[in-house]
């Protein structure tokens, strides 16, 4: 009990995937080719880790019970016993104090605000809001925003308005997917770890994961076609692999694969070579402007 490789996969280390979203607002505000904004980039995303760890030990020791009924989470290390609740609750606590203090101390006091933010939020997720139906959406989704915001505010770029849409939309469709596939592995009308589930449809998470994947698509696209570049025809290129690379991981939503999302990205070849397509058209286009 309480082995150190037990403690840190109670941390959620493949996860941390997600952090690297701390990168989308220095990438669009084209800040990536400087020294410091690298260090600024490496801090948002350190702390980031350090708070989503905390949050995951902490909503294990709150969901225990529940996720020894559950097919795959009975594994997790809490629930399993291979971590106790006094130890998971000691380590959870302090990772989420020094996550912000290590960004106030280092000089960056909007982003402890952010990761401020994002702690209170998740926790009150945690203790209380992943229960209610359709706010549990908003909270979660509003985890991915903040971590691109977190990004933006540790260099000092502005974030504009369509990034902030393509953000928010495009977390949406991350977690309405992630609760579909829920919905098609446990079925409609079924919760052994929040009640939540309970008030979904399979037809209606279709519903809002359609209509978050279109709103992505439709911010993304007015983002490419607004922008003035000297080589005007870049942003626009961009579009055929983002939209491509998010109905590819609409596949894994359709088919109920889309419960763990960094599991997708890390495991889908395809998907990886659409996004580093993408990437190089986006990155193009910001640096030829």
């Amino acid at each position: 009990m309480n082995s150190p490789r037990a403690l840190i996969k109670a941390m959620r280390p493949r996860q941390w995937v997600k952090n690297v979203l701390v990168l989308a607002g220095p990438l669009a505000g084209g800040m990536l080719g400087m020294a410091s904004t690298w260090t600024a980039i490496l801090l948002a995303f350190v702390t980031f880790c350090l708070a989503s760890a905390g949050i995951y030990l902490i909503n294990d020791v709150i969901d225990r019970e529940a996720d020894r009924l559950h097919p795959v989470k009975r594994n997790r290390p809490i629930a399993s016993g291979a971590v106790s609740v006094p130890v998971a609750l000691g380590v959870g606590t302090a990772l989420l104090i020094v996550s912000p203090l290590l960004a106030v101390l280092l000089g960056h006091g909007t982003l402890g605000v952010v990761l401020g933010v994002y702690s209170l939020l998740q926790l009150s997720y945690c203790l209380w809001l992943k229960h209610q139906a359709v706010i549990d959406l908003a909270v979660v989704s509003s985890g991915f925003l903040l971590r691109a915001v977190a990004g933006g505010v540790a260099v000092g770029v502005p974030l504009s308005m369509w990034f902030m849409l393509v953000a928010a939309f495009g977390s949406l469709f991350m977690v309405a997917g992630k609760r579909y596939s829920e919905i098609k592995l446990l079925g409609e009308g079924q919760s052994l770890t929040r009640k939540s589930l309970e008030a979904y449809s399979a037809s209606y998470l279709r519903f809002v994961w359609g209509m978050a994947g279109s709103a992505t698509i439709v911010f993304y696209s007015l983002w490419a076609f607004s922008l003035v570049r000297t080589v005007e025809f870049i942003p626009q290129v961009s579009i055929a692999p983002f939209v491509i690379a998010l109905m590819r991981y609409a596949v894994d939503i359709d088919r109920g694969g889309a419960g763990e999302p960094e599991s997708i990205v890390l495991g889908d070849r395809v998907l990886q070579v659409l996004g580093a397509l993408w990437l190089l058209t986006f990155t193009a286009s910001v640096v030829v402007g």
